[in-house]
């Protein structure tokens, strides 16, 4: 029989990570961020420089209840909304495919460390000041031909990767 929110056997939790949103206009994919940042119990998600609009009906569809769930700002500059959490002791985490990044999977973080997991514009990807400011640059190992995946699912396997290494060894 298939388990409902309220029976599975998931114990929430709360990372310090917080999700920087560099310039995404999809409002579907701002609702796939909602629906993540819920699921992965992140501290919180800054929605910056975009042009969605953050009630639109497509967003509130694709987040469900989640919107609820998941505390947001919208913010004008990213790079300041970067800067901030750097200062307030966050590694500043970039997901973009470069010539400098490395595997996700070869990133090391210890259960104590404050997170801001950049992800960028669905085009563009992330803005260059910002991944000159970031401390990790990482990329996800594709396969395939393509060298890229839809923000939201990179977004995913992100913080599936990054969760996983904050939880402290038993």
């Amino acid at each position: 029989m298939q388990a409902t929110h309220h029976t599975t056997p998931f114990q929430k939790k709360q990372f310090p990570i917080v999700l920087v949103l560099d310039a995404i206009t999809s409002p579907a994919n701002i609702g796939s961020f909602f629906r993540l940042g819920d699921a992965f119990g992140i501290e919180k998600m800054l929605i910056c420089e975009s042009s969605a609009d953050l009630q639109s009906n497509r967003l509130k569809r694709t987040a469900r209840a989640t919107i609820k769930n998941v505390t947001f700002e919208e913010r004008e500059n990213s790079e300041a909304a970067c800067r901030e959490l750097k200062a307030a002791g966050y590694k500043i985490v970039a997901i973009e495919v470069a010539s400098e990044s490395i595997p996700i999977e070869k990133c090391h973080f210890r259960a104590e460390d404050k997170i801001a997991l950049v992800l960028g514009n669905e085009r563009l990807g992330i803005k260059k000041e910002l991944l000159e400011l970031a401390d990790n640059l990482l990329h996800i190992n594709m396969f395939g031909e393509n060298s890229s995946m839809n923000v939201t699912h990179a977004a995913a396997i992100a913080l599936f990767e990054i969760t996983k290494r904050l939880q402290p060894v038993p």
